[in-house]
């Protein structure tokens, strides 16, 4: 029995290095190309003003939407525990700020977490005869939001922020083992793997 827990225990070690590794370098794959649509994916809204996370986020959607990447913005995330605002009117209100077109800026506000985001975002694609999505977020965010796309269906692409609020290696580590500890989750149950991540709680 020893011997079969002290297995079972080596291959569980494996597999959390692998997933490690796996978002590490995951992180620096960016692969943009031209696609219909870029999803951005929500994080915290302060009011009417997106969080630092959040516009970085949103600025790289704007980016790819201004060099002729994608013809749409998905802009995702609903309203956080006493919020007036959701953070997809957030960001659409930042980005028209930022001379993108009403009409070019599709909304979903119901979403909390990162699966819900891209559920509710395939949903819009769908209705507005979309095909292709670049997914943006954070660098250590996009594995597992490609995970999930991937799962959902959605032809999709990664690119992630040039910039990131989490420069400091502290910063990073620490995202790094939240964002292990959630991959690890929704592999085990893709349906209810916890949120909010540190992009939803920390910026």
């Amino acid at each position: 029995m020893t011997k079969w827990i002290k297995v079972a225990l080596v291959s569980f070690c494996v597999f959390l290095i692998y997933i490690f590794c796996s978002i590490a370098w995951f992180s620096t794959v960016d692969e943009k190309k031209t696609a219909d649509a870029a999803i951005i994916l929500g994080a915290a809204a302060w009011y009417k003003r997106p969080s630092p996370v959040f516009e970085e986020r949103i600025n790289h959607g704007i980016w790819l939407y201004k060099n002729g990447y994608v013809k749409k913005l998905i802009a995702t995330g609903g309203k956080s525990k006493n919020a007036p605002f959701s953070e997809a009117f957030v960001a659409r209100r930042y980005a028209m700020k930022n001379q993108i077109p009403e009409e070019d800026i599709l909304i979903e506000e119901e979403s909390l977490t990162t699966r819900e985001n891209l559920q509710n975002a395939k949903k819009l694609m769908e209705e507005n005869h979309l095909s292709s999505a670049i997914i943006v977020s954070d660098p250590m965010h996009m594995r597992r939001a490609m995970q999930i796309a991937n799962d959902l269906g959605i032809k999709a692409w990664s690119s992630p922020t040039p910039s990131t609020k989490y420069a400091s290696w502290q910063a990073k580590i620490q995202f790094l083992f939240q964002e292990t500890w959630h991959m690890i989750a929704y592999i085990v149950y893709p349906s209810a793997s916890p949120e909010p991540s540190i992009d939803k709680a920390e910026d």
